[in-house]
């Protein structure tokens, strides 16, 4: 089996965490970081190799563009930081503008690898990614609702007492206020949650749907308002899509990909259940939801279309403007 090799772009707070996370897991057999600061990539790495006699061998090492080339996937974290009670919508411009000068620096050396986007708003990022680079929609691919997905199940786990492993459960949509908690798919064991949890009184009322559903969508608020950033969930998270790409797993995660009329989107990148494999995102499961579920997915999908509309990058307008065709607002 040939080495596999991850490329890191962002060593911040999630893309350090991820590394740490991904030797741990021994997921990987090199690890290469990139940042525009070396030399706080030069120590994060040093720190990192000081602890490999506790871990599988893997090769960490600080690195530049050259190093995508040959890389099984490259994961972009780089971005403007989200700040205390700011809107990850908020980030669009500045972040849209970083994500173009990143991607077209990795397709410049790498045509074949798998890119990942977890920089926020990683919905707006993805199809922007997408756009700058010019591969095939399989292979650009954003963290999405995979994390989202677990807060959904942690909550759920714990008002149920079971294992968060014996919980399905799913948040499509946006990553952000717009996201939905689909009811429908969520099971226990293979039962559907209302039946479940009948014995849990009054869990499956709306006020107690309401009251979950507002707390996986202001996790990340609260966390950042107390801690500055959200990195330990968010890089084992990033563990877990790897692992699908890199061991061909075929298994079905929540990531932001291009939506091409499934659930009745189209051109827009969102988080929907999608079979992940070597190959990126390689179909999405066009499940059946509630009504209220599909019109409240829309309703996501067409809140990013309004952002989206807003940079010009659907219309090309975005990339006319950074060319000099058009004048920048």
């Amino acid at each position: 089996m040939s080495a596999r090799k991850i490329v890191i772009i962002g060593a911040g707070v999630v893309g350090t965490t991820f590394a740490y996370a991904l030797q741990i897991n021994g997921g990987a057999d090199e690890i290469v970081l990139i940042d525009i600061d070396r030399k706080r990539v030069e120590g994060e790495v040093l720190d990192l190799n000081h602890g490999l006699m506790f871990t599988s061998p893997v090769r960490i090492r600080a690195g530049d563009y050259d190093d995508c080339a040959g890389a099984d996937v490259v994961v972009i974290t780089a971005g403007a930081k989200q700040k205390p009670g700011q809107s990850r919508l908020a980030l669009v411009e500045t972040n849209v503008r970083i994500m173009f000068e990143i991607v077209e620096k990795v397709v410049e050396k790498t045509s074949d690898s798998v890119l990942l986007v977890v920089s926020n708003p990683v919905d707006i990022l993805t199809y922007a990614a997408l756009k700058a680079s010019g591969l095939p929609k399989q292979r650009v691919i954003g963290s999405g609702t995979v994390l989202d997905s677990a807060r959904f199940r942690y909550l759920l786990s714990s008002r149920c007492r079971v294992d968060p492993h014996n919980v399905h459960a799913y948040v499509l949509g946006e990553h952000g206020d717009s996201e939905v908690m689909a009811w429908s798919m969520t099971h226990i064991a293979g039962t559907p949650i209302g039946d479940a949890c009948r014995i849990c009184d009054d869990m499956m009322s709306e006020d107690v749907r309401g009251e979950i559903a507002e707390s996986v969508r202001d996790s990340a608020y609260h966390i950042i308002d107390a801690k500055g950033a959200t990195n330990y969930a968010v890089g084992l998270a990033l563990v877990r899509i790897v692992r699908a790409i890199i061991r061909d797993e075929n298994s079905i995660l929540t990531v932001s990909t291009l939506l091409d009329g499934e659930f009745g989107i189209k051109d827009v990148c969102i988080g929907a259940p999608t079979v992940v494999n070597s190959r990126g995102a390689d179909r999405v499961f066009d499940v059946p939801l509630s009504d209220d579920e599909l019109k409240a997915l829309r309703a996501s999908a067409n809140s990013l279309k309004g952002i989206l509309g807003k940079t010009g990058l659907q219309s090309g307008e975005w990339s006319r403007r950074r060319s000099g065709e058009l004048p920048v607002s």
